[in-house]
């Protein structure tokens, strides 16, 4: 990725706690994260499922469904209008949140399907969002409709604009999606898994899409994926995380070229490659993410990671370690427990 100046974030997060309560007990999805995000920059949210990157995004939009909600951190946006929001402080069905969302921050869900309404045109979907936050009248709407599917490379959108969701492909109804996200000029833009259940080529396409729509409008954009062969491709920098939190932080660049906590490595290493032998497995991380409700009381990763210190890693977390650009939360960089 080329580099791309970073000034003032736009989107600022802090600590943010995410808990969903629950008969068994406290499900902590989101467990203390912090990130940043820059205009005209694409932040890579990576991880096994299960680790909290969808609640992460919703966690930012307001959306997350009972019996979730944040109950800590700073979630600081600065707004069009130059103003600084702390949106852990907003009501999430505000007037005050709904101004936010599509205007400032988009989504692009990751199951088109599943998020369009199946009884209503693709067109009427974009047009209702448009007229609500842009106030223009039904024409205008709909020419902008008409527009933003065209922009996004929807063939023949002024006949496509009158179909239904189940007429469409699963490419055609993720670029309409992303159209339906992009409806409002937001300036931040959450992708989440964006290209699951695509075949390669489509992949390949809806991923430029967003890289040339990031180089015109200057959006920072979130990518959410389990993926760090979609990382290596579009991200400028990256958050590995692994059961709530962010484990190590930092530039693609130096994260690839020198992972520091032993989960970014072992990711890394389960990239296939061109090199590999033919008919050899993949290398695989042993054990799988423990449930949210059973969490370890030293570092989350401890019973999976085979460079594990001993008692240390079991009795106590890592804190952060601030290495330049990066942060990681290991005993092997530092850190007294």
């Amino acid at each position: 990725m080329r580099p791309i100046p970073m000034a003032e974030p736009l989107l600022s997060v802090r600590d943010l706690q995410t808990h969903f309560t629950t008969p068994e007990g406290i499900i902590r999805a989101v467990d203390g994260i912090d990130f940043d995000v820059y205009e005209g920059r694409t932040l890579g949210l990576v991880g096994e499922s299960g680790c909290g990157k969808s609640v992460t995004a919703r966690s930012v939009l307001g959306i997350v469904e009972a019996p979730g909600r944040v109950v800590g951190g700073q979630m600081l946006l600065r707004t069009q209008a130059g103003d600084q929001v702390d949106l852990s402080k907003l009501v999430p069905d505000s007037a005050a949140y709904r101004a936010i969302r599509g205007p400032e921050i988009a989504l692009i869900f990751q199951e088109p399907m599943s998020s369009f309404s199946q009884y209503y045109t693709i067109g009427n979907q974009i047009i209702e969002s448009i007229r609500l936050h842009m106030g223009l009248d039904k024409r205008a709407a709909r020419a902008r409709a008409i527009e933003l599917l065209d922009m996004v490379g929807v063939p023949q959108p002024s006949r496509r604009v009158d179909e239904y969701p189940f007429e469409l492909s699963g490419g055609l109804r993720q670029r309409v999606m992303i159209a339906m996200a992009l409806s409002c000029d937001p300036r931040i833009l959450f992708a989440d898994e964006p290209t699951t259940a695509l075949d390669v080529t489509t992949q390949a396409q809806i991923l430029d899409l967003l890289r040339d729509l990031q180089a015109k409008r200057g959006l920072a954009i979130i990518l959410i994926t389990h993926d760090m062969g979609v990382i290596a491709e579009m991200a400028h920098d990256v958050a590995v995380m692994y059961l709530g939190r962010a484990v190590e932080t930092g530039p693609v660049a130096d994260i690839f070229a020198s992972p520091h906590h032993p989960y970014t490595r072992a990711l890394l290493r389960s990239i296939p490659t061109v090199l590999a032998k033919p008919r050899t497995r993949l290398p695989t991380i042993a054990g799988s993410i423990p449930l949210p409700s059973a969490r370890p009381v030293g570092c989350a990763f401890s019973p999976r990671c085979t460079e594990v210190l001993g008692d240390i890693c079991a009795a106590a977390q890592p804190p952060p370690v601030v290495d330049g650009p990066r942060n990681v939360r290991c005993f092997l960089h530092g850190g007294a427990p």
